[in-house]
Formats: structure tokens, sequence, C-alpha cells
């Protein structure tokens, strides 16, 4: 007569409950496995984020807000001048996002006078051709120490302004919408003692953008934005 065994009610219960610990163990292990299997989203900053991305911003609606007046008072040379800063545009969103900043956004400081849009003239229609407008008195006797590559120094102007870059290429250089062309002017960054002396050679929608080259001389790592800045007329 053959045996047979038979297992106990308390035997089955136990071998039950270590399959299901088993299975159970396994699937938190995939689980786990799909999960660390995902990338992390890239954390894209905001022009609030960094003084990086807050002078890109500002320059990028800079040049906007000139393409901007351009068209509305067009002169002979609004469509060279508006090719021009298109291009920078698209530099300056390559800048953002070598940066890791939303590419496109822009954002323009409030105007520390009145804005020339028609390639150096006034609101009132002349051209700027000798002189500029009236600026601020200079402060603090108007001068200034500075380690960069100028050391002139001259009537302060544009008090209380940020300067930021421009985005176009060449030779150090500045451009301006108070000063025409070949006024010479001296922008110290106060956060860090450097200084740069040049002179403007185009226009922009801001009492002073410097170029990349320019403000190479005067930046700090990592920083387009230069939030204490003296800007001084020298020339």
């Amino acid at each position: 007569m053959s045996r047979r065994r038979t297992l106990g009610t308390k035997k089955r219960i136990a071998l039950l409950a270590g399959a299901a610990a088993v299975a159970g163990s396994g699937a938190f292990a995939l689980a786990a496995t799909s999960r660390a299997a995902q990338p992390e989203a890239p954390h894209t900053l905001s022009a609030g984020d960094s003084t990086a991305c807050q002078g890109l911003a500002t320059a990028l609606g800079d040049n906007q807000g000139f393409i901007d007046g351009q068209r509305a008072h067009p002169d002979a040379q609004s469509a060279a001048r508006i090719a021009n800063r298109e291009a920078v545009i698209e530099e300056i969103k390559r800048k953002q996002a070598a940066s890791g900043c939303p590419v496109g956004e822009s954002a323009q400081d409030p105007p520390a006078g009145p804005q020339a849009q028609n390639g150096g003239q006034t609101p009132g229609g002349g051209a700027q051709t000798g002189g500029e407008r009236s600026a601020p008195p200079a402060q603090n006797g108007g001068t200034g120490s500075g380690t960069g590559s100028g050391s002139a120094s001259g009537q302060q102007v544009c008090a209380g302004s940020t300067v930021t870059l421009s985005g176009e290429g060449g030779a150090p250089a500045a451009s301006s919408d108070r000063f025409p062309a070949g006024t010479t002017l001296k922008v110290t960054n106060l956060d860090n003692a450097k200084s740069t002396t040049v002179k403007v050679t185009s226009v922009s929608g801001s009492c002073v953008l410097l170029n990349d080259a320019a403000f190479e001389q005067v930046r700090e790592p990592g920083k387009f934005l230069i939030r204490h800045a003296r800007i001084e007329k020298v020339g």
C-alpha cells in the first residue's frame, strides 16, 4: 500500500506566505529599476533664478525694443539695423540655451532717459551729430578708478543704470540711445572694480550696452548683468 504524505494546514499556509513575499520583493525591485531608468527632466532656469538669465533676458528685450522702435519710426538705415539686431537676438538665444535659461525669454529695464529710435535722433527730430542730450550731473566729482582697459575719468551719466551685453561681436565697443557714434564711455563694474573704456559705434535702446568683447573685460564669471555700474563720458 502506497503511503501519501499529507501536508498539514500550518505548513501549507507558511509555504504560501513565503511565495507571496518573494513575488512582492521582485515586483518592488522591478518598480525601483523602472524609476531609476527614467531620466529626470532637466531644470530650466528663469530670469529670476540667476544673474546670467536676467542679463540675457534684458539684452534680448533691449534688442527687441530697438527693433520695434525702428519699425515704428523707420529711416533709410532701419532695414540694416533691424537685420543686424535680429542676428544679435539669435546669438543671445544661443547663449540662453547654453546657460540653461528659457530660450526667447525677454525683459527690458526701464529706460534711463528718452530713447532715440531713429538712429540717434532726439524725440524732437533733431539728429545727434555733434553732441548729446543733457545727462545727469556728475556725482562724487565725476571721478573713479578702475582696473580694466581704461583709466580716464569724466562726467558720470546714466546714474542707476544696469549694464548688459548687446550680443554684437567685434573689437570692444558700445552702443547707446543717448550718445552718438564716436563718443567715448568708461564703464566700471563696481562689484569687482573692473572697467573698460570704449567708443560708441551703434545705436541701441539703452543708455549703454557693451558688445561681447567689452563685456568680457568687466563681467563677473557666470553673469550677464552688471547691477552696480558707473558710466562716465570721457570723450
